[in-house]
């Protein structure tokens, strides 16, 4: 029996589509076909399907696969209740794993089981026909504490001091959880009814920063077309979060310095004061003690960020928190791509606790939710893990500062990807900017 659902297939190779057209004919009432993208948007709009099966590549002389997850997005964009099934060659699979992260409801790899093709195509198509289309993300807490010492020491002193008004540090290594950690001090706080405002003032090039943390009237440089609120306005009676501090040059330093001091900003090309109320946290990766004394960081600026201390332990040194911490994100992303898995199989367990997570949680969690993606639907068991090469050092010896392995780590990416900066900036979990800023820092 034929279901009531509206399918629209999109692949320029008109073999397959006269192939899908013959087995898609069975199973659904209103099947239409597009070979090209092109007209993706207006055909949407005519027909109104529940579902869009869409090719990946569009270009005999392309497989990049960011036509389709252009168009992806385009969809998700403009019609969140449409449900997308990529199509995609098996060398697309790291592509595909891509798109679910953008919101595909799931991929089908060519050549195609046809029980299996169909299988997606009616569970996607009546996921959408319900209206399911309500977002789902991990429902995570705000900070995995675990069972380790140096956590549970973290949590108590945050008990402490969270609800006061007092500036925060907090240290640690890429991926250790400084932003939760920041969120979880705000929501702690007097202050979590304001708004908790976030600066990646590492990815600010210093012709913005200005602009961007203290504001600028209408006029201030050429494209100041109108007056511009900076972060700590916009932070007022709420919670300032500076992230990559370290990375600020020594003259914005004094400038963010003065505003701390006197609590009041002047926007560029004004001369007004204007009094703000902001609770500041920072972080950074970098050792600020060091560059204190090597003249890279204010002492006077330290001291004022500094009243409390928060310094984050790596993965490798919160080892009892591993498994844990890796079903918790298991479960989490099962929910969210609709995946069956319960339990972790004990070889997967092994591999978890002997890699060394050199990216820390952030690591973790992008490895937990590949594995979902490309588990069994099925399945119950989550049984295979595949762990990418670490960019970071096992471990670093006692003469190896965190700069020194850092920089290790941004000359072997840039290596492994040929200069390729977006590539580069992607696997390593930044920003471009900020990628640009390591990058002069040490002179690569």
């Amino acid at each position: 029996m034929k279901r009531n659902r509206k399918i629209l297939v999109v692949d320029d190779n008109a073999g397959i589509r006269s192939a899908l057209k013959i087995l898609l004919s069975r199973h659904f009432e209103n099947v239409e076909f597009l070979d090209s993208p092109k007209s993706l948007r207006s055909q949407i709009e005519a027909f109104r399907p529940e579902l869009v099966l869409l090719d990946m590549n569009f270009h005999t002389e392309v497989n990049t696969g960011n036509e389709g997850l252009f168009y992806l997005t385009e969809i998700k964009k403009y019609y969140p209740g449409v449900e997308v099934v990529l199509f995609t060659a098996y060398a697309d699979i790291s592509l595909a794993v891509e798109g679910m992260k953008r919101g595909a409801y799931d991929f089908v790899v060519k050549p195609w089981d046809n029980e299996k093709l169909v299988e997606i195509l009616t569970k996607a198509a009546d996921h959408a026909a319900k209206a399911q289309t309500k977002e789902q993300s991990p429902k995570t807490p705000e900070v995995f504490w675990g069972k380790s010492k140096k956590m549970q020491a973290i949590r108590n002193d945050l008990q402490k001091f969270a609800s006061t008004d007092a500036s925060v540090l907090i240290t640690g290594a890429n991926g250790t959880g400084k932003d939760v950690i920041a969120a979880e001090i705000h929501r702690l706080s007097e202050r979590s009814g304001k708004a908790m405002v976030c600066v990646d003032a590492g990815a600010l090039t210093e012709t913005l920063f200005e602009s961007e943390i203290f504001g600028h009237v209408k006029g201030a440089f050429t494209d100041a077309k109108s007056d511009h609120k900076g972060k700590f306005e916009q932070a007022d009676g709420g919670t300032l979060f500076l992230d990559e501090i370290g990375n600020i040059p020594l003259h914005l330093q004094a400038k963010l310095l003065r505003v701390l001091q006197n609590r009041a900003v002047v926007r560029v090309g004004d001369n007004k004061s204007i009094a703000v109320d902001i609770r500041l946290i920072c972080a950074t990766n970098r050792n600020l003690e060091a560059m204190v004394r090597s003249g890279e960081f204010r002492e006077d600026l330290y001291y004022r960020i500094n009243t409390f201390r928060v310094n984050l332990p790596s993965l490798r040194e919160r080892r009892e928190d591993i498994l844990p911490m890796a079903e918790l994100f298991m479960h989490n992303y099962a929910e969210k791509y609709r995946r069956s898995l319960r339990e972790i199989a004990p070889e997967v367990q092994e591999m978890l606790l002997s890699h060394s997570w050199s990216g820390n949680v952030r690591e973790l969690q992008n490895c937990m939710e590949k594995a979902v993606i490309l588990a069994d639907p099925q399945s119950s068991i989550l049984s295979e893990l595949r762990l990418e090469n670490n960019l970071y050092l096992e471990e670093n010896t006692a003469e190896e500062t965190l700069e020194m392995a850092e920089e290790k780590a941004v000359r072997a990416a840039v290596d492994k990807f040929s200069g390729n900066l977006s590539m580069v900036a992607k696997y390593l979990g930044i920003s471009r900017p900020t990628l640009y800023s390591k990058l002069k820092k040490y002179n690569i």
